[in-house]
């Protein structure tokens, strides 16, 4: 599996009582599996999204990215991993309002180390996959909500991740966009062979994913899902 959470427990302190956010968690994601998780606000769904991404570390159980056990490794290692092996689809797009298009997936290189000449052809493979081509040197207020959101798509693929991890793509877009972009995300899991994760409370695009998970109370469970709260 490219992503592996084994038995998960993560707590928080709320004045003198803790509490459970994720109550024994188990999630495995296959390459090629797109998988979503549904659930009520306050649920857990982004503790879980959190401890996939190596934001935050657990309690007690396991963490495997691409092959590496994360759970007890160093913030510096982490963080490499994350660079690395993970893609990140935030829910608001939080692209630089300074940058093109381009530049906001160069940047991303740049982190990596990846020379120049390199990074603006993958860049730009990227921004033709996501019919962006001619809005390179665009700026952030320049594009439609999708455009932007294809843009916060496509700079999560740049250093090549085994893992994508998303958070309600959809939100923000109207209910035909909103479908083309899930779309998107599930012909980019099959071509790249992408173990993907997306929480989202937009049960009409579920039609599009392998697999649904329900959160609820910190517990993950397989299951039909009629409504969201």
């Amino acid at each position: 599996m490219t992503l592996k959470l084994t038995d998960i427990v993560l707590t928080y302190p709320d004045g003198d009582r803790t509490l459970t956010a994720l109550d024994h968690v188990e999630l495995a994601v296959a390459p090629g599996e797109f998988t979503a998780v549904v659930g009520p606000s306050g649920s857990g769904k982004s503790s879980l999204l959190a401890i996939a991404a190596t934001l935050i570390t657990p309690a007690s159980g396991t963490v495997s990215v691409a092959g590496h056990d994360v759970t007890n490794a160093s913030q510096v290692a982490r963080t490499r991993i994350r660079r690395d092996h993970i893609g990140i689809v935030f829910q608001q797009s939080n692209l630089l309002a300074s940058l093109t298009t381009l530049d906001q997936l160069l940047v991303m290189a740049d982190l990596s180390g990846r020379s120049t000449r390199e990074a603006a052809v993958r860049a730009r493979e990227l921004l033709l996959a996501m019919d962006l081509a001619s809005k390179e040197d665009k700026r952030p207020h320049q594009l439609s909500g999708g455009e932007r959101q294809r843009v916060n798509i496509a700079r999560a693929l740049m250093n090549r991740p085994e893992v994508l991890l998303i958070d309600e793509p959809t939100s923000a877009l109207d209910h035909r966009r909103g479908e083309q972009i899930v779309s998107l995300l599930a012909d980019l899991t099959r071509e790249h062979g992408l173990a993907t994760v997306m929480v989202t409370h937009d049960l009409a695009t579920l039609a599009m994913v392998d697999s649904v998970l329900t959160m609820a109370d910190g517990k993950l469970t397989a299951g039909a899902v009629t409504s969201v709260g």
